[in-house]
């Protein structure tokens, strides 16, 4: 099913900001210091192109770790990638979300630039996993999360 979804979201309209993604990560890429949000442009990218089937998640969520992405630094990050890019990523899967729902056939597709305009405003710590993937991390997660309530911590 998830093919499916692709192969039509590719045609309908996620070409267009995939290639507004990977436009945003050469920009990015012009300067030394973008080096980083560029790739992620390019791997936010290759799922804005075929986003059926995956799910960007928080890293913390993933390894249960903190790292340079999840912690001040990552806030630091989005801020600035949020004024520079992400607001007018967001805006481009806003307007795509609407054209969308204009069509029955649209609403899902609608609703998955909804998830990537909301993954566009604040990139940093986040990964693309598969959904199987993100369902065994959260279950991870709250198994850790129950034993620590056990055991009294």
């Amino acid at each position: 099913m998830s093919a499916i979804g692709n192969v039509l979201w590719f045609l309908m309209g996620g070409f267009f900001m995939g290639v507004g993604w990977c436009l945003a990560g050469l920009i990015a890429f012009v300067s030394i210091v973008g080096i980083p949000w560029g790739k992620a442009c390019f791997v936010i990218g290759q799922f804005a192109f075929l986003p059926f089937g995956k799910e960007a998640i928080n890293r913390k969520e993933l390894t249960n770790q903190d790292d340079i992405g999840t912690g001040g630094l990552g806030l630091l990050g989005n801020v600035l990638w949020f004024i520079f890019a992400g607001f007018w990523l967001a805006l481009g899967h806003v307007g795509s979300a609407v054209l969308c729902f204009i069509t029955v056939i649209g609403i899902p597709f609608g609703i998955q630039h909804l998830k990537l305009a909301g993954l566009a405003l604040a990139p940093i710590g986040k990964v693309i996993v598969t959904k199987e993937v993100a369902q065994a991390s959260r279950e991870q997660s709250a198994k850790a999360v129950v034993a620590n309530l056990r055991s009294g911590g």
